[in-house]
């Protein structure tokens, strides 16, 4: 058997699932049920994509090497001023170059 999915794996993997869509479904009735949205939940959805963008960013900026770092200054940079392909590609191209340059 392979050492990956042991039962103890397997178990984890399901409840992580369960747990991700009854989230999903138990947001979804909420918002449904609601005739008018309060202020404090719409701001709140709201600050969801910033709070996910950075569980997502700060770790990979936090463990990441220079190049890593700088590529994602860069990329924030031309995030503020442009829309997100252009962001991605300066990201993209600032690690490529520095990766050449450092290694």
């Amino acid at each position: 058997m392979n050492t990956l999915f042991t039962p103890y794996m397997v178990v984890l993997i399901v409840a992580a699932a369960v747990a991700t869509y009854l989230t999903r479904v138990g947001g979804y009735v909420l918002v449904k049920r609601l005739k008018t949205m309060p202020p404090r939940l719409e701001a709140a959805l709201n600050a969801v994509p910033a709070a996910v963008l950075t569980t997502l960013v700060a770790p990979a900026f936090f463990a990441g090497s220079i190049d890593i770092k700088i590529a994602m200054v860069a990329a924030l940079l031309v995030g503020l001023r442009f829309s997100a392909i252009p962001m991605l590609i300066a990201g993209w191209v600032v690690v490529m170059v520095l990766r050449q340059i450092l290694v």
